[in-house]
């Protein structure tokens, strides 16, 4: 299986959890590639695909909030998921999943990967999962364990 990881990071965070996700994918046999997504490839021969970003503002980073972000000491990307996605041509019949890295749950804390999936949907992409991963504070650290819970669920989606 041909799995294409798509992320955009401003602390290093979001990254982590993708390399994490894409070890627990190679553990069950599947080539994962992370790329950021102001490099992502075209989706040709891809079979899976996930796609990661942090929570800004309740929702997907964009140029204001990575701006926020790089005066926290971050280095956000120029463009990244959104713009990306935006991009991308109809993919009907292509699985995917969505995450997000987020300070806090609950409804006040918002979700990347709900704006993830619902802008997957509009390119007729079909999600299968999605999932939240806990930061401790804006600049990180994860919080305990989530690397690991990353890594199963990376094998779960499988």
């Amino acid at each position: 299986m041909n799995v294409l990881v798509v992320i955009e990071s401003c602390f290093g965070n979001t990254a982590r959890i993708a390399e994490a996700v894409a070890s627990g994918l190679r553990s069950r046999g599947a080539v994962a590639t992370v790329v950021d997504a102001a490099t992502a490839p075209v989706l040709d021969g891809v079979d899976l695909l996930l796609v990661g970003a942090p929570t800004h503002s309740m929702g997907l980073p964009g140029p204001g909030t990575r701006r926020q972000a790089e005066t926290k000491g971050g280095r956000p990307p120029t463009s990244g998921v959104a713009e990306w996605i935006e991009a991308l041509p109809l993919h009907k019949g292509l699985r995917a999943a969505a995450y997000d890295t987020v300070t806090g749950t609950g409804f006040f804390s918002g979700s990347a990967a709900k704006r993830i999936e619902k802008q997957l949907r509009h390119r007729s992409v079909e999600v299968i999962a999605r999932q939240s991963f806990l930061v401790s504070a804006t600049e990180g650290p994860l919080a305990d364990g989530e690397e690991a819970r990353a890594e199963l669920w990376g094998a779960g989606l499988v």
